[in-house]
């Protein structure tokens, strides 16, 4: 099948395509359009022009727009799950989740879309400043380019397309190369939508081409990106004084106290580690567990572990699947080699099962290991032992990143004091940094991010403030 871009509020088919394989089965799914220079100056010369019908558009019909998507999205849930399960690999079950999560993003902007305003500003409370009336109000940026990554195809572009449609702005949109097809699907269901033409446009194609231009195009006022931290450095130095939003990588942790009920931690930590193989920004990545509950935590984690099944992303009983690509799962065996040969010791996995790495457990994985240090961004997770919260927060914080980190303790007093220390961007209490839902702020310090992301928090960000001030 070959796929055409979406610019302009027309179908334009490209000269060249990529074949795009599935991750479990290695075979071609569809043939991707990649889009030249050309292609992608039309695209924003597009935005451009619809800038002005989408600034003039009254909220209540953007936000009739986004509910209409939601609408739509809603009704084809079960064909856009199986196109995530099939281009992202993501098992049917995780897939439908997913949309879910989408169809109410889409409505968390439509809701915002009626409630971005602005303030009255006392002027009089400074001298010379009586006789005057002042305001602010909240106006589009105008052209956003939105680079999304593929763990969640379809709810990561609603949180840069919602936001940015809320607000009035235009979208130029290149997702990820392993995951199109949920982006080319979303711009059917805008289309159907009424969306004006030009106000999404979807250009697939590499990063050296269709990113770099939105980058450092000057028509675009606003990148929004998801990634890792080293393209992000750089999509920061290039953007100029564009608006940028970074949302970027994490090795989030938990640290379990010695009061926690292990029935339940296990098993939300187990998800949090393993969930769509672990390709998730807040995946579980390090677990910090105090010593005097450590052997059972530890005993108890590996047993659920080697109870998942894996399997095709299609099949219902699948809890796992292959990794989004060969290359990926290979990075990820030479890590697991990596730490045993630096001391760390295999609970459980390690291996593979035709395409598919094995949920894998480590304990007391030295801090030098790259499993401790970098974002593995696979099914693997560390368990450690420590003397205290407090020690578990300062190796917590003994990291570049600072996305989210989850805190299971019976102790408030405990528990104001880690929310209080951990640098991070959320502090999840007697849960899992992987908890998300989608109208809160989300993102992170250090190197996991610049500003927020979260419907109301992205629409802040994708729009900006003017002053209006009259003298009377």
């Amino acid at each position: 099948m070959r796929r055409a871009c979406f610019i302009g509020g027309k179908w334009i088919p490209m000269a060249d395509h990529a074949p795009l394989y599935s991750p479990c089965t290695g075979q071609v799914i569809a043939h991707i359009p990649q889009a030249d220079a050309v292609a992608v100056e039309r695209a924003i010369a597009a935005a451009e022009e619809a800038t002005t019908p989408m600034r003039r558009m009254p909220a209540y019909q953007r936000a009739a727009i986004l509910e209409k998507i939601a609408i739509l999205l809603d009704e084809r849930m079960e064909e856009a799950a199986r196109i995530v399960a099939l281009e992202a690999g993501k098992p049917i079950r995780t897939a439908r989740g997913e949309i879910i999560r989408t169809v109410q993003t889409y409505r968390f902007a439509a809701e915002e879309a009626k409630r971005l305003h602005g303030e009255t500003i006392p002027l009089d409370a400074a001298i010379g400043g009586e006789g005057r009336l002042a305001y602010t109000v909240r106006e589009p940026l105008g052209v956003v380019g939105a680079i999304t990554p593929f763990p969640f195809p379809f709810n990561s572009i609603a949180h840069k397309v919602g936001p940015a449609i809320s607000a009035g702005n235009t979208v130029v949109l290149k997702p990820a190369s392993q995951t199109p097809i949920s982006a080319l699907f979303l711009a059917e269901l805008a289309e159907q939508a009424g969306l004006p033409a030009g106000a999404l446009n979807v250009v697939t194609g590499s990063a050296e081409v269709v990113g770099h231009k939105l980058v450092t195009d000057p028509r675009v006022r606003a990148v929004t990106f998801s990634g890792s931290p080293e393209v992000g450095v750089e999509v920061r130095n290039r953007a100029g004084l564009k608006k940028v939003i970074l949302e970027l990588g994490a090795n989030s942790a938990v640290i379990v106290d010695r009061d926690t009920p292990l029935d339940e931690v296990v098993l939300r930590c187990l998800f949090g580690a393993f969930a769509y193989s672990g390709q998730v920004c807040v995946s579980v990545q390090r677990i910090y567990v105090v010593t005097d509950i450590y052997d059972e935590f530890v005993r108890r984690f590996v047993e659920q572990t080697v109870a998942l099944r894996g399997g095709d992303s299609l099949e219902e009983e699948a809890d796992f699947s292959a990794m989004v690509h060969p290359k990926q799962t290979e990075r990820v065996l030479a890590w697991i080699g990596e730490a045993l040969d630096q001391g760390a010791k295999l609970a459980c996995g390690g291996e593979l099962m035709g395409r598919m790495l094995l949920p894998t457990v480590l304990t007391h994985v030295p801090r030098e290991a790259k499993i401790a240090r970098e974002e593995v961004f696979g099914p693997v997770v560390m368990i450690n032992p420590v003397q205290s919260v407090q020690q578990a927060i300062r190796l917590v914080n003994d990291s570049r990143y600072g996305l989210q980190a989850g805190v299971y303790t019976n102790n408030l007093s405990l528990a104001l004091e880690a929310a209080d220390e951990l640098r991070v961007g959320g502090v999840i209490i007697n849960d899992i940094p992987t908890f998300r839902v989608d109208h809160m702020p989300f993102g992170g310090v250090k190197e996991s991010g610049l500003g927020r992301e979260g419907v109301a928090c992205a629409v802040e960000e994708l729009s900006e403030l003017k002053l209006v001030v009259v003298k009377r």
